[in-house]
């Protein structure tokens, strides 16, 4: 399990709030993927991004999976969580 990182409030980050892909309250699939379809992928080019779960519902473990598989594509680093205390998912390591 990745150890919990400290994030300096000086690191500005990208967020993605996972309540925006709500469907009816909840997260459906088929709408899920569609949104994540329609995001501008560019916005986060080179950016240290951080995905903030949903605090008001349950996010099933595939959105967190097809999101971040379509972030490591562009971002230079992801996070997920709150930004004080994030977990590190992805870093981008140029060889």
């Amino acid at each position: 399990m990745p150890a919990l990182l400290p994030i300096r409030q000086a690191e500005r980050m990208k967020t993605i709030l996972l309540d925006d892909f709500l469907d009816g309250g909840i997260i459906r699939e088929k709408s899920f993927r569609q949104m994540v379809d329609d995001l501008d992928f560019d916005q986060y080019q080179n950016e240290k991004v951080i995905i903030k779960g949903c605090a008001s519902v349950t996010v099933p473990t595939w959105a967190y999976l097809i999101l971040t598989a379509q972030l490591a594509q562009v971002a230079d680093k992801i996070y997920y969580g709150e930004p004080r205390y994030a977990v590190k998912v992805f870093n981008r390591k140029d060889n």
